[in-house]
């Protein structure tokens, strides 16, 4: 269906080289040329889950998807641009868990009156987002009490913290693909649409998540280069952008991946996609950011986020538990989820362009 839109993607690619001060017609160019990228992202992703099974396909969508948050925040990286990079981590992962999720409960309770997913593999997820906020608060913690004291300490702080929470991630990968694998499976009770269609070869959809990658990776590079100069246009304070509209592009793949599967009545997958990729960003893209600076950037980056910042992933990560709890999904539960993070927006919405970092 998004499949004509494909064209922005030539589009942008001719302005960013004939047009380059054109900042604003370039980033909505860029912007709209990831949307059918992600859609076949999302697509091919959906075929891999029919032959893995749906723990595997939602890891693969959210490692995928996750390629697009990386490249834009390594891009912010290098350009000093560390106000971007945090907001965008919290972004994500708060877009993931209230906006992606609550979208899929939303689409999927308008088409199925219940639905019910697996509550063991959503709880365990659960808990890891609220490891991930702990960390985050740590680091926020110290730099407010003993920062100044020991100035080194933030650095080297943030650099273990790092560290653990990529040996979490990669022993949860171990829990969840190896030894408890069965709890991370679909509800076999839970019966699907009958009228899916025939899956690719794992070949094509392998291939089709490459060049989508790729081509997201490209377009991505060519919207974070016009992300300062358009938000100074459009009135949006770094902050703004940083939160909301830098993880919304990024969680384009997630969004219609998640939305997809839901209406397909494949909770499992919707909630392995969204909640996984909130999990993957805080335990491994942000570990891997902190470390990345040390080689990318004259500046290494800590873990000490904005107070704002540290709240709006506390209540995300509390009402996601509440919500995804209990093994059953409708659609005022998508709402619920969705007026949490419309909050949040318009919070950001007002805030003063003020430095987050």
């Amino acid at each position: 269906m998004l499949i004509w839109m494909l064209v922005f993607v030539p589009v942008a690619i001719l302005l960013e080289f004939f047009a380059p001060e054109r900042h604003l017609l370039v980033f909505l160019a860029a912007a709209l040329a990831i949307i059918p990228l992600a859609g076949l992202l999302g697509k091919a992703t959906e075929h891999l889950a029919e032959h893995a099974g749906d723990g595997v396909g939602g890891l693969l969508n959210a490692t995928f998807g996750n390629a697009t948050e990386l490249i834009i925040a390594l891009s912010a990286m290098r350009a000093g641009l560390y106000d971007v990079v945090k907001a965008s981590i919290v972004g994500s992962i708060v877009g993931n868990i209230l906006l992606v999720l609550g979208a899929a409960m939303l689409a999927g309770g308008l088409r199925h009156q219940d639905q019910h997913y697996n509550a063991t593999g959503a709880r365990s997820q659960a808990t890891l987002l609220t490891l991930a906020a702990i960390a985050l608060v740590i680091p926020a913690a110290y730099n407010a009490v003993i920062s100044a004291r020991a100035p080194d300490g933030l650095q080297a702080l943030s650099l273990y913290i790092s560290l653990v929470l990529l040996v979490v991630y990669g022993l949860f990968l171990v829990y969840s693909l190896i030894t408890h694998k069965s709890r991370f499976s679909g509800d076999p009770s839970v019966a699907h649409d009958s009228h899916e269609t025939r899956p690719w070869s794992i070949g094509k959809a392998l291939l089709v998540l490459a060049v989508a990658t790729g081509l997201i990776a490209w377009v991505s590079e060519i919207l974070v280069a016009t992300i300062e100069p358009s938000a100074r246009q459009l009135g949006l304070s770094n902050l703004f952008v940083g939160v909301f509209l830098v993880a919304i592009l990024g969680n384009a793949a997630e969004h219609a991946s998640a939305i997809t599967a839901a209406m397909k009545n494949r909770m499992d997958l919707a909630l392995a996609i969204a909640i996984g990729s909130s999990v993957q960003v805080a335990l491994f893209v942000a570990p891997v950011l902190v470390l990345a600076s040390y080689f990318v950037s004259a500046v290494p980056m800590d873990l000490a986020f904005s107070n704002g910042l540290v709240l709006s992933m506390l209540l995300a990560v509390l009402i996601t538990g509440q919500v995804a709890g209990d093994g059953r999904s409708d659609w005022l539960k998508g709402v619920q989820l969705l007026a949490v993070y419309l909050i949040l927006g318009l919070a950001y919405f007002f805030t003063p362009d003020l430095s987050v970092s």
